[in-house]
């Protein structure tokens, strides 16, 4: 069965620009000005990166725009937001980062049925300049056998 969730930002050039190896699933600490911000829709992950820390997951450089009735309560919109895993998540992340040229990337914020925001983050590998143009080339060529299989 497949989860209720409303998303609320994509980042479509994480996966155009990195191998996706393993994805987790990572709860948000927020403020009650950000969560309302998020629900609306005023998030963007596009040049967000995330960092394991001594205890945790952190995501930097992640915006989401200040509540218009938010007045006082609103924070600084690029701060670094806490990303909830289970130890052992962790653990498993630190390993993979351990290798070279391994990175944490986000991929989705999501709104599930409980009305919780999450993120999806993934271990990945850079993509060189080749492998994007291998990948762009595959694309291209599915289109155009999807357009004669039309006809």
């Amino acid at each position: 069965m497949k989860r209720e969730r409303k998303l609320i930002a994509n980042n479509k050039k994480a996966r155009h620009d990195f191998f996706i190896e393993d994805t987790y699933e990572a709860g948000i600490v927020l403020t009650g000005t950000e969560i309302k911000s998020v629900r609306k829709g005023k998030v963007n992950i596009r040049e967000s990166y995330a960092k394991v820390g001594s205890d945790a997951v952190y995501i930097y450089g992640m915006h989401i725009s200040p509540y218009e009735q938010g007045n006082i309560f609103n924070v600084d919109p690029l701060r670094v937001r806490k990303l909830l895993l289970h130890k052992k998540e962790i653990r498993k992340i630190r390993e993979k980062l351990q290798q070279q040229g391994m990175t944490l990337v986000p991929l989705t914020m999501y709104i599930n049925e409980d009305g919780r925001a999450k993120m999806e983050i993934a271990t990945a590998k850079g993509k060189k300049l080749y492998d994007k143009r291998q990948d762009i080339a595959k694309r291209d060529a599915s289109r155009k056998m999807q357009r004669a299989m039309k006809k």
